[in-house]
């Protein structure tokens, strides 16, 4: 019996010797290798080492890709794999590992532990890393763009390219880039970085500059001058401005002469004169009119019109353009001609129509209808009618003997608006209106019944148009 008791006394020594030595061992293995049941970002760690977790961490856990913001706040993104990046846990993983290893094992064996652990640096293969960088639009473009500041014109007119302002230091971004990456953080924001800087000037791009601000200084003047059409008003824009300056020959650069300074284009300005006429002026031409009766009628401008005096705005606007004004200028042009009305339509709301289909003649004042009435036209049976068109009260005047070829008539109101023809009361005449200017009318006047050419009398002046037409 005490031989057995011996014998199982010896067996249970070695026993726990043998158990021991096997938790000593095993301490000993989880002390560089991850204990049983470890998960660390989704993948099995146990029995692994610090180098062959990373390995597998690396290959697919972690951020993908590196965000740059420029100075624009456009944010760009590169892959981490392609520009040869790989995210590195081993700080993390050795960390981790001798808090939960040796001894600490045995805690894992009634269960699964899962953790996760974010790189604290990322590995990088510098040529790969500089390609990519260097590949970014932006970043592709600053390598391309030249040092130096220059006039440009455009559409708008001119303007200066500074390509030594806010210039972005591509080394020294990329210097940010790898520092930031080596502290664990895959993203840049440029301008907080202080990469943005501006390159000094070279005696060029001081010209330059100089150039710009004799510009500036021009179109400053120019803006203000404003010319006076009547209902439009015309600005001198940036863009309209820049168009007076005198141009090297096949450049869009201002000329300047022998002191440095820009010169203003004669030609140029004559010829925005000459298309400011073009534009406004109505003298000899032709337009379409809305009548009363409800149609447009096509009438040609005879006597009535205006028109622009070419030679007198072009000295007013070289020398205006070469003066320094402290206040806005509003400049009513000169005319050769001018209408009743200024503008694009030097009719205007205020005119005598007169329909020799209808037989009536309408006075409109500033829009409204003032009169109306019936009345003779020229004679079209003996080849006496009214011509048609747009002309003017020219003269005024009352108690007036009318004298032609055979007669003799007395009239109150006298109101020509061409030559010997115009407006004026018929009191010899009991009725107006209908057909009988085709048989009976007038010599080419405008018969009028006399209380009604009384009160259009009072209401008319020189200068009114007068539109007639069939």
């Amino acid at each position: 019996m005490k031989r057995l008791f011996r014998f199982f006394m010896v067996f249970l020594l070695i026993g726990m010797f043998m158990a021991g030595a096997a938790f000593i061992a095993l301490a000993m293995y989880y002390r560089d290798n991850f204990p049983v049941n470890t998960w660390i970002n989704g993948v099995y760690c146990t029995g692994r080492t610090v180098q062959e977790v990373n390995e597998e961490l690396a290959l697919g856990q972690g951020e993908s890709v590196i965000s740059i913001v420029d100075g624009d706040g456009t944010r760009w993104e590169m892959d981490m794999g392609e520009a040869g990046v790989r995210p590195d846990y081993t700080e993390q993983l050795k960390s981790y590992l001798q808090t939960n290893a040796s001894f600490y094992w045995l805690k894992n064996l009634g269960k699964t532990v899962s953790d996760q652990l974010w790189p604290k640096t990322y590995e990088l293969e510098d040529e790969k890393l500089r390609k990519a960088f260097e590949e970014l639009p932006f970043v592709k473009e600053e390598l391309g763009r030249g040092q130096g500041v220059r006039v440009c014109c455009a559409e708008g007119g001119y303007y200066l390219q500074d390509d030594n302002e806010n210039r972005l230091n591509v080394e020294k971004a990329y210097s940010c880039l790898r520092e930031n990456l080596k502290k664990g953080n895959a993203t840049l924001l440029l301008q907080e970085s202080g990469c943005y800087e501006k390159l000094p000037d070279s005696a060029a791009d001081l010209e330059q500059r100089d150039l710009w601000g004799q510009i500036c200084s021009f179109t400053d003047r120019c803006g203000k001058i404003v010319y006076d059409m009547g209902a439009e008003k015309i600005p001198f824009t940036p863009e309209v401005a820049s168009g007076f300056l005198k141009r090297e020959d096949g450049s869009q650069s201002p000329w300047l002469d022998e002191s440095g300074n820009i010169v203003i284009d004669e030609d140029k300005v004559r010829a925005w004169v000459t298309q400011l006429a073009e534009e406004y002026d109505t003298w000899k031409t032709e337009r379409e009119f809305q009548t009363t009766r409800g149609d447009v009628v096509k009438v040609t401008y005879d006597t009535y019109g205006t028109q622009l005096d070419d030679a007198a705005e072009t000295k007013y606007l070289l020398e205006a353009l070469r003066t320094d004004f402290s206040e806005t200028q509003v400049h009513i042009p000169a005319y050769s001609h001018q209408g009743f009305a200024r503008g694009l339509d030097d009719i205007g709301d205020t005119y005598i129509e007169i329909d020799m289909t209808e037989q009536k003649m309408y006075y409109y004042a500033d829009g409204e209808l003032a009169l109306e009435t019936e009345v003779v036209t020229g004679d079209t049976g003996k080849r006496m009618g009214t011509h048609s068109g747009v002309n003017f009260v020219y003269h005024m005047q009352r108690d007036r003997i009318l004298r032609g070829s055979g007669y003799a008539s007395f009239v109150k109101y006298w109101m020509p608006i061409k030559g010997g023809v115009g407006i004026h009361d018929a009191g010899w005449r009991k009725t107006f209106g209908g057909e009988i200017y085709k048989n009976n009318g007038s010599h080419g006047c405008i018969n009028t019944p006399t209380d009604i050419m009384g009160e259009l009398y009072e209401m008319a002046q020189v200068g009114t148009p007068v539109i007639t037409f069939y």
